[in-house]
């Protein structure tokens, strides 16, 4: 049986939802709600929809800014605006800003009715699989340009594991919960360009040490290195804007929560909060030095990080166990620093375990001489500070 499509409708006049939902029901799921409130709890507890169809003058909260939210919560969703005649000044204007797949107006006859909801149907379905397969061929890229990166390169890798974490965990704790990706590629490429330095400059930096100058020369180049390689990616527009959203000045807005505007900013804080912990502080004065920095960060941002990275956010149930190298898999997710007998760092705490990097280690003439190393598997990953 055929999955029929999901959709939305939202009026505060009861009969108005009892027509739409007749001609309607025999194509579609059909949801309704009688005002902008109940239509953003359904989208949350039952979402998302293919199409969400709303009346414009409704109480306490009006069509265009429900669809505003539905845009911002649910961004492959095609909205569509029911209005009538003294609202087509304000119905236009939304359209206009590129907010709205259409509108109709009352009263709408059931005919063109139906042919808007399949033209509606037919936009979500494009605007889906452009977005499956351009994140599917993203990620391939990405993955062999960051698995090359975890051969080459080990401390840069282990970081760029780390910030992801971080970054998302912190979108998902402001409430970014949709289209996060550009903010997950942004945070494993943003360590791509370390390929032009030294990897006993990787640790040198690692470990909290002052560079020379020359050294210092060497990772000022590292973000534009980052911008050449990544430049000849078809698609990565919103993932390069993040990277250089870094250091501009951000203050938190709940109106354009998504991951171009608020990335940059996020990839600055746990960036710094990374470099922080490698330097040997605890989490907890890591986080008491990035608050004293006073305007450096926006405030929102930086008591999420505190809320999610705190010792009592910590879940220390979370299985940890020491293993051979030889009986890693992939998925685990290395709690503390590898290193050969001779001191040199083999991988770092927060790597996670790839196909390329299981297969390196396994090849290692030594490695069951190598000590055992404590993991955690990735789905249960916590920062332990």
């Amino acid at each position: 049986m055929i999955e029929r499509p999901r959709v939305l409708c939202v009026d505060d006049e009861p009969k108005v939802l009892e027509g739409l939902k007749l001609h309607l029901h025999r194509h579609y799921e059909v949801q309704t709600a009688n005002g902008g409130q109940m239509a953003l709890e359904l989208l949350e507890r039952e979402g998302p929809f293919a199409v969400v169809l709303s009346d414009m003058r409704m109480p306490g909260m009006d069509g265009a800014a429900l669809l505003s939210q539905v845009r911002q919560r649910s961004p492959d969703t095609t909205r569509m605006l029911l209005t009538g005649q003294t609202d087509l000044d304000s119905a236009i204007a939304v359209v206009n800003e590129g907010q709205l797949f259409r509108f109709l107006t009352k009263p709408c006859p059931p005919p063109v009715l139906l042919k808007a909801f399949e033209a509606g149907i037919a936009q979500h379905r494009l605007i889906t699989a452009e977005r499956v397969l351009l994140e599917q061929t993203l990620r391939g890229v990405i993955q062999t340009l960051t698995d090359i990166l975890s051969l080459t390169h080990p401390v840069a890798f282990g970081r760029a594991n780390r910030l992801k974490r971080h970054a998302v965990d912190l979108a998902k704790q402001i409430g970014l919960h949709q289209a996060v990706w550009p903010l997950e590629v942004a945070a494993m490429l943003s360590q791509i360009g370390c390929i032009i330095l030294p990897n006993e400059t990787l640790e040198k930096l690692y470990r909290g040490g002052i560079p020379n100058e020359k050294e210092r020369a060497m990772v000022a180049r590292v973000p534009a290195v980052t911008e050449q390689l990544l430049s000849g990616i078809p698609r990565l527009e919103a993932v390069l804007a993040i990277l250089r959203n870094q250091d501009k000045p951000y203050r938190f807005n709940p109106a354009e929560l998504d991951a171009i505007h608020v990335g940059g900013p996020i990839l600055k804080l746990v960036g710094d909060f990374d470099a922080l912990i490698n330097q040997g502080h605890p989490a907890p004065r890591a986080l008491d030095t990035l608050r004293g920095r006073a305007g450096r960060y926006d405030p929102t941002l930086l008591n999420a990080l505190v809320a999610i990275r705190s010792p009592a956010a910590d879940q220390q149930g979370s299985p940890k166990k020491e293993i051979s190298i030889l009986a890693l898999q992939v998925g685990m997710v290395f709690v503390e620093d590898v290193r050969r007998k001779s001191g040199a760092l083999l991988v770092t705490r927060g790597t996670e375990v790839t196909p390329g990097l299981l297969e390196r280690l396994c090849n290692l003439r030594d490695a069951e001489d190598l000590p055992p190393v404590k993991i955690i598997m990735a789905a249960d990953l916590v920062q332990d500070g």
